[in-house]
């Protein structure tokens, strides 16, 4: 009778032992996919910084750029304004000649090459007066209709893209 009791707990110990081996299992399992998921998104978030890393560098690469082109066209702006000023200033009887003509042209590739570049001139006459882009130097007395209007530009401004490079000193109406 005793051995009839052994076989009989024989099959039972054999039951618990393969169920405590499946739930071990189910359990590893479980912990293998919540681990490998854990990964995952580690790795989705890793990608995702790294391409935002790749756009911040970018974005910090073209401004970089764009500031050091800014430096360049501040330092060209004077002789811009030497020969504005030198044109506007040709004596009418040798208007004509072909010298005064090669030296227009040099002046217009001078400024053609300045706006492929992104410098664009504030247009001031006229305006509302703005504090972010013109610089007062001068008031006038005028009526109540230009108030607070730009009547004369002293030096022209520039703007790269929104940015201003040099505000225009202007003449404002009071």
């Amino acid at each position: 009778m005793a051995e009839e009791q052994k076989v009989a707990d024989q099959p039972q110990a054999e039951d618990s032992s393969t169920q405590n081996d499946a739930n071990d299992l189910a359990q590893r399992i479980a912990a293998l996919e919540h681990e490998v998921e854990e990964q995952k998104n580690n790795f989705l978030r890793s990608m995702a910084d790294f391409k935002n890393y790749k756009r911040r560098t970018e974005q910090e690469r073209e401004e970089l750029i764009r500031n050091a082109n800014a430096g360049l066209m501040l330092k060209l702006l004077p002789i811009l304004d030497d020969l504005d000023r030198a044109m506007s200033h040709i004596p009418g009887d040798i208007e004509n000649n072909p010298w005064i003509d090669g030296v227009k042209q040099v002046q217009r590739k001078f400024e053609t090459v300045l706006d492929s570049e992104g410098l664009k001139p504030i247009q001031a006459l006229g305006e509302e007066f703005d504090p972010n882009l013109h610089e007062a130097v001068m008031y006038e007395e005028g009526d109540e209709a230009n108030s607070n209007k730009v009547i004369q530009e002293l030096q022209r401004g520039y703007k790269v893209g929104d940015r201003v490079l040099r505000p225009t000193m202007v003449k404002v109406s009071k």
